[in-house]
């Protein structure tokens, strides 16, 4: 679409002489999602639209008990040292974002009072700063008053490297400065087009001043509210078991009308995706299961005259293999998994391509995801616009056995290859979950009839996405030659997934291994492609960036994607939550209710 043109219509859109919607299905004509359209507006000078409230109580309380089944139980709740995804969620029953994602993709407020806009004087027309203003009269779960001054500490306690916060990529580079006691301002280097990124959403809930304050820096995990918290949510804290259980109650002084309407929440982790199934959708002992990657025939049978149902929210979630670019088995100063090091197998470039080769994607789909997957090359699957047609998978046994040939990889007399006296033997490790292992099992055979020696190995999930430093078999730590899971897209642009992966962030023993690069990949090529997508203001220029840094990841096959997942969740049929492709599961619990 030409730029003369787009403006245009953004101009119609802000005189009225069109409608929102009728922007975003031309949009979307044009390959552009929902969720980059409006930012198109908002960038245009077009205030953001705030997401459509369907919330139908009447007053607060009254709902009984909420009871979640998380097979992952959270190992901690602050959201700066959440590893997992399930510590995110975790934190999110108790701390909150100035804002979050609804299923369109559109914001919805929560500290905050209003969207920024150029309108409001929220944006700056150069894309260098936004203005926040927060809600008057929030207090925290002890009383005091949430302020802006709560807002810059956040900022300041992440952005200190001796913090070893998993946020400090979203926050080294800005600078967030208190206008008053209700607003604040953060200040970009260069013009940032997705400037929603600090303080929204699950990952970047905000916690309190007064209560962390004296335990900044090399301080922060001796915290004692690093496991209790007090936040502005919808529930007070009760109970914490690491692992094993969070519960909480309804917060009477909750700053949303007639919110929450359950009277008491309990997240119960533990046990697998199968039983969880069970739980919500058989038997209805649980109202709410997360992440429910089960056997797509598992789901179906169940679902058979049960108490509840399979939701799905389509999202750009990718299920993947990583691939360790350091050497798992030697130490260097107390470190494995060093960055001194290089991997001894995947330094070359044919053993690594000959792995993706090796995943029959298709097969996993219909044997495994059926309704929930679908096959990708890419790492980057959404929003729609970022995703790349420049890359295609292909499983061949037969084409992958010749480039290990041409490489010099040959067959050893008990048929496993070898090169220069390194034999082809992989340590594949994963959570334990049934699709997973069964993925691994479909794999490790595609991989032995190519000659690759695959030793499985399978971590509970609670240890595998633990977010304490001192365990080893972390999927940070990876101490393996490859790993497989998947890292939620939690918000409607693709800036902090792909950030992850810059040089800048690898994990390593000095930053407590909360680097979010954990396959130790540099490439100074995919750093300036995502440095250059961080500052572009013209969307079309933007999505090449992100497409070509994707692109790179695929030549480098630094991952293989092994399905596009849709977020599957369980459901009681009563049950109303709200589920974005675009946002964590308990992002948008204070809209949740029964409907009887």
């Amino acid at each position: 679409m030409l730029d003369k043109e787009l403006r245009s219509m953004i101009g119609d859109v802000k005189d009225g002489r069109m409608d929102r919607r009728a922007f975003i299905k031309r949009m979307a004509a044009v390959g552009l999602t929902a969720p980059l359209a409006n930012q198109i507006l908002a960038l245009g000078g077009v205030a953001m639209a705030e997401g459509a409230q369907v919330y139908k109580p009447t007053k607060r309380g009254g709902g009984g008990a909420l009871k979640l089944l998380w097979w992952q139980g959270p190992t901690l709740l602050n959201p700066h040292f959440a590893t997992g995804t399930k510590d995110q969620d975790g934190s999110r029953l108790f701390y909150e974002p100035l804002a979050c994602w609804d299923p369109d993709g559109n914001m919805k407020l929560v500290l905050a009072a209003e969207i920024p806009s150029l309108e409001n004087g929220g944006l700056t027309a150069d894309g260098k700063s936004v203005t926040w203003k927060l809600k008057p009269g929030v207090k925290w779960h002890d009383g005091k008053p949430f302020t802006a001054d709560d807002v810059v500490f956040n900022w300041e306690y992440a952005k200190d490297p001796a913090t070893s916060a998993l946020t400090i990529a979203t926050h080294r580079d800005i600078t967030v400065e208190k206008v008053d006691d209700l607003t604040v301002r953060i200040l970009f280097k260069k013009p940032t087009p997705f400037w929603a990124d600090a303080f929204v959403g699950a990952p970047n809930t905000i916690i309190p001043k007064h209560l962390f304050k004296d335990y900044m820096g090399s301080k922060s995990r001796e915290a004692p509210t690093n496991l209790s918290p007090v936040g502005t949510g919808p529930y007070k804290f009760v109970e914490f078991k690491p692992g094993d259980l969070v519960r909480g109650q309804l917060n009477p002084d909750y700053h949303m009308p007639n919110r929450p309407y359950f009277d008491t929440v309990e997240m119960k982790g533990g046990g697998d995706a199968v039983s969880a199934a069970r739980a919500v959708i058989q038997t209805g002992e649980y109202d709410f299961g997360w992440n429910i990657q089960v056997e797509d025939d598992v789901l179906l049978r169940l679902e058979k005259g049960g108490k509840g149902k399979t939701i799905y929210a389509v999202g750009g979630d990718t299920e993947f293999i990583a691939l360790n670019f350091t050497d798992p088995n030697t130490e260097v100063d107390g470190e494995r998994s060093s960055m001194k090091t290089k991997h001894p197998l995947f330094s070359d470039p044919a053993v690594r391509k000959a792995l993706s080769m090796l995943v029959d994607r298709e097969s996993v789909k219909k044997a495994i995801y059926g309704r929930a997957g679908r096959t990708t090359a890419n790492f980057l699957n959404g929003p729609e616009k970022f995703v790349s047609k420049n890359t295609s998978w292909e499983f061949s046994i037969e084409k992958a056995s010749k480039l290990l040939d041409d490489a010099g990889w040959k067959p050893g007399a008990d048929g496993i290859r070898e090169k220069d006296g390194k034999k082809l033997k992989l340590l594949y490790q994963t959570s334990i979950n049934g699709p997973r292992q069964k993925t691994q099992a479909i794999i490790k055979q595609a991989c032995q009839k190519a000659g690759i020696d695959v030793e499985l190995k399978s971590v509970v999930a609670s240890v595998f996405f633990s977010s304490d430093v001192a365990n080893p078999d972390t999927y940070a730590h990876f101490y393996a030659d490859l790993e497989m899971f998947q890292i939620p897209l939690s918000q409607p642009d693709p800036s902090q997934h792909m950030r992850r992966y810059m040089s800048t962030n690898v994990a390593t023993k000095e930053n407590k291994w909360q680097g979010t690069n954990f396959p130790r990949w540099v490439n100074k090529e995919y750093d300036a492609a995502i440095e250059a997508a961080e500052s572009e203001m013209d969307p079309v220029k933007r999505a090449s960036h992100y497409i070509k840094a994707n692109d790179l990841m695929f030549q480098d096959t630094v991952f293989i994607p092994v399905q596009h997942r849709l977020k599957v969740e369980a459901a009681a049929n009563n049950l109303r939550p709200i589920i974005s492709g675009w946002a964590n599961e308990t992002d948008n619990l204070h809209d949740w209710y029964r409907e009887e």
